[in-house]
């Protein structure tokens, strides 16, 4: 056992101490009308911010009444749905269109997106001997971990590193966006080669190919991939960019931006973020979650152990006993999450491509059986629905992406978004973001030591 990390009698013990002397009674929350997670009971969020970035709805006004809605996103005004549906229309590639539209406001013209996908290959290495001096050293087994690492060694290459006018901070906003690929697929290969045994296999991004074309490349040790499979990689990075100023790792973004710091330490204290299994994690759990639904349920087709399968996660009886169906529900969304919404007109195309056509008819069983099942055990105060996770991880897992990078290509479609929000963030100048904390602790007179 390693001595570092041993829990010893003595930890224990502080632990109990600690977890005495930090209970805050749930009626106080109540009491002092305080909103935990900033969310009111219906799930609706407190406002902190403005911002011109992204818009989620799932909500109209009627008679001064909030009524849910189909849920959409829009992307500087534009919605998503649109927009997919543009650039499969052309049979071209989005994620870099929609990182201009975030970032400069409007969507590029043919020679503004060809002007700026240049600068992206431009930008598309990493500093002599980074991979062999950082990377190689030390690889953690969570790859998010690894990248967080590698973000802030790459403060110490830049020599503009706490220059934080607009200009150098688009820079290095830009040069993060198109390295986190890279980043990330080089720490995952770092990782299974010390770790698992495996060959290295270091493949340099391509000229000319798009973000989700250059990650299948550099992944695959014969850097084959099928057009579909980059087609739909691409519209997952589309989907996950950007989602509001109000999720975690993008309110973290703001908050830390808000302090005055650097590129490197904001970005990598979003990606400690989104590496939480209530957010950027996600997706690994849905994966999870239906391995082990495959393996107990003994009739897929049979929706009446697939209920029973469902009512048993509730009850903390199935998978990891946590009493969560993975991949249901949103803090935002009621009715409809748009981003799950179309991923799964994709999802069936690739599933039947891969031969998974019964995966994916299972998970479109469980779609519509968890709500129903949620909503007559479970008290709420919304609608339940499948969320972005719910197909994601299924998209990465017929993929054949490894499962340590599902939360890394989450940052490498969501460093868009951060980087337009920390833009945002300096550019209205706005105060250090500092919320208010009540204390309910009582007061006690000082009680020198030798008298306690």
């Amino acid at each position: 056992m390693n001595k570092y990390t041993e829990i010893t009698p003595e930890i224990i013990e502080l632990a109990n101490l600690c977890k005495k002397n930090n209970a805050i009674d749930p009626e106080l929350y109540a009491k002092y009308e305080v909103k935990r997670g900033l969310r009111d009971i219906s799930g609706k969020g407190v406002l902190t911010g403005l911002t011109e970035i992204s818009e989620i709805l799932s909500y109209t006004l009627v008679d001064n009444e909030y009524v849910p809605c189909e849920g959409k996103l829009y992307y500087r005004g534009v919605d998503i749905e649109e927009i997919i549906q543009g650039f499969i229309d052309d049979e071209r590639f989005g994620f870099e269109e929609i990182t201009y539209l975030l970032i400069f406001g409007e969507l590029p013209t043919k020679e503004q997106l060809d002007s700026f996908n240049l600068l992206l290959e431009k930008y598309r290495d990493l500093p002599t001997s980074f991979v062999r001096d950082v990377i190689m050293k030390k690889p953690s087994k969570d790859m998010m971990n690894t990248l967080a690492r590698s973000v802030l060694m790459l403060y110490s290459y830049d020599d503009k590193a706490d220059d934080i006018t607009i200009e150098n901070v688009l820079r290095q906003c830009l040069q993060l966006i198109a390295r986190f690929p890279l980043l990330s697929v080089y720490g995952y290969q770092a990782y299974k080669h010390y770790h698992g045994g495996k060959s290295l296999v270091i493949h340099p991004p391509k000229k000319g190919l798009s973000t989700a074309e250059n990650i299948l490349r550099m992944l695959r040790p014969n850097k084959k991939f099928t057009k579909l499979e980059s087609k739909i990689l691409d519209i997952a990075l589309v989907l996950h960019a950007e989602h509001g100023g109000g999720n975690n790792s993008t309110f973290t973004t703001h908050v830390v931006t808000s302090s005055g710091t650097d590129t490197y330490s904001t970005v990598a204290a979003s990606l400690g973020s989104l590496k939480g299994p209530r957010h950027g994690g996600a997706n690994i759990k849905v994966v999870q979650m239906f391995e082990d639904m495959k393996e107990k349920i003994k009739d897929w087709e049979d929706e009446e152990e697939i209920s029973t399968y469902i009512s048993n996660i509730l009850n903390k009886k199935a998978f990891d006993k946590s009493g969560l169906v993975y991949g249901m529900g949103h803090a935002v969304y009621s009715i409809s999450d748009p981003r799950a919404n179309v991923l799964k007109k994709f999802v069936k195309s690739l599933s039947e491509e891969k031969g998974m056509d019964k995966e994916f008819a299972l998970y479109e069983k469980v779609e519509r059986l968890a709500p129903q099942i949620i909503s007559k055990e479970r008290k709420i105060y919304k609608g339940v629905s499948a969320n972005v996770d719910f197909y994601s991880g299924f998209v990465y897992h017929m993929l054949d992406l490894p499962i340590e990078l599902y939360t890394p290509i989450f940052a490498i479609a969501r460093i868009s978004g951060w980087s337009a929000h920390r833009l945002e963030e300096l550019n209205n100048a706005g105060k250090i973001i500092r919320p208010a904390y009540k204390s309910v602790s009582k007061h006690s007179p000082y009680v020198p030591l030798d008298k306690r």
